[in-house]
Parts: C-alpha cells; structure tokens; sequence
C-alpha cells in the first residue's frame, strides 16, 4: 500500500478552493485556517492552521473524509468523520 501523493496534494488543493469560497461568506475564519466539522453523527465546526493539512496523521483523517464524501461535503465544508475528542487529541498534539 503506498501513498498517493500527489493525489493527496491534489485533494488538498481542492479543498483550499472550497474553503476559501465558503469562508467569504463566513468571515469568521482567519487568513491561514480552514474550517472543518468534524464528528460521526452530530457535526461540530472548528477552525484550524492550514499547517496541519500537511502532517501525516491529518491526511488519513482527509483520506476518511474523501472515501465517505468524495468532494460533496454535507455541511458545505470540509467534513471529516471520527470522533470529536479524536480530533481535538491530533490537532493539539500536532499544534503544540
């Protein structure tokens, strides 16, 4: 099993695109972060530095949400389904 790379950069690139187009109409998002909701039945939205979209550990989190979404996000963002307490563990630990 290897890893697609250039794939990923692709994925990575069309969700940039998306993000960017839905944060002009929520200006709530700042300059470098991306808002995802994340959670398996009831989505929460949070905001995070773009940074953590090229760690390892956040690209199997997007290869998730593309396998069970493909690019046709339910809440109109990037939707990556684990579980919120799993989510905020990885992103603290990859902020820090």
């Amino acid at each position: 099993m290897g890893v697609r790379l250039p794939s990923m950069i692709s994925s990575a690139k069309q969700i940039l695109k998306l993000q960017s187009r839905i944060s002009r109409d929520k200006p709530d998002v700042p300059k470098g972060h991306i808002a995802v909701y994340v959670g398996e039945t009831q989505r929460k939205r949070f905001v995070v530095p773009i940074t953590v979209l090229n760690h390892p550990s956040f690209n199997d989190l997007l290869k998730r949400a593309e396998e069970e979404f493909g690019f046709n996000h339910p809440m109109g963002g990037l939707t990556i389904p684990c579980r919120e307490d799993a989510f905020l563990n990885l992103t603290s630990r990859l902020q820090a």
